[in-house]
Order: structure tokens, then sequence, then C-alpha cells
């Protein structure tokens, strides 16, 4: 599986866990140079609070566009620190 923004693949890996439609990549298949911590949080009820990336490419950046979780509830154990997208990160 492949994230792609921007014309660019921002993460990649054989090991995606799809969850609720979302692909979960593992942290290690993001391409850090593309990835910028945020200060923005949400909380899922069965999942916990996620943290958010903005992602930036050739001199864009799509805000809160990438998530994880550092810490899950017990029923999503499988996709703790896993990345997932959207706002128009295409994954194929």
């Amino acid at each position: 599986m492949q994230a792609i923004w921007n014309d660019k693949v921002i993460a990649e890996s054989d090991d995606t866990i799809v969850v609720e439609g979302n692909h979960y990549f593992p942290k290690e298949a993001i391409k850090k140079e593309h990835f910028v911590q945020s200060d923005h949080h949400s909380v899922c009820p069965w999942k916990g609070t996620a943290s958010y990336y903005d992602i930036e490419v050739n001199g864009k950046t799509n805000e809160n566009a990438a998530w994880y979780y550092p810490e899950t509830k017990e029923g999503a154990k499988q996709i703790e620190g896993r990345v997932a997208f959207w706002k128009g990160v295409e994954v194929k």
C-alpha cells in the first residue's frame, strides 16, 4: 500500500491494518521528512486519543492530514502507533 499526497509517496508498506475503512501504516513506513507534529487531538470512544501530523510536500501543507494513537484503549491495540490518512491523501 502507498499513501500519496501532492504527487509524492509519503508512506509505503505491505503491512497495513484496516480499521473502519482506514489503512493504518507502521510508523516506520512513513517518510518522516514530510511529517510535522501538530498540536491537534481528537478522541474516539473505543480507540482513545489521536494525535495528528501536518503533511508537507513541495512547499504545500496539508494540516492534520495524518493521525495516530500513541496509546490506544484495549480494543484497538493492533493500531497503536500506526499512522492513517485523510484530507485528500490517496491510499492505494
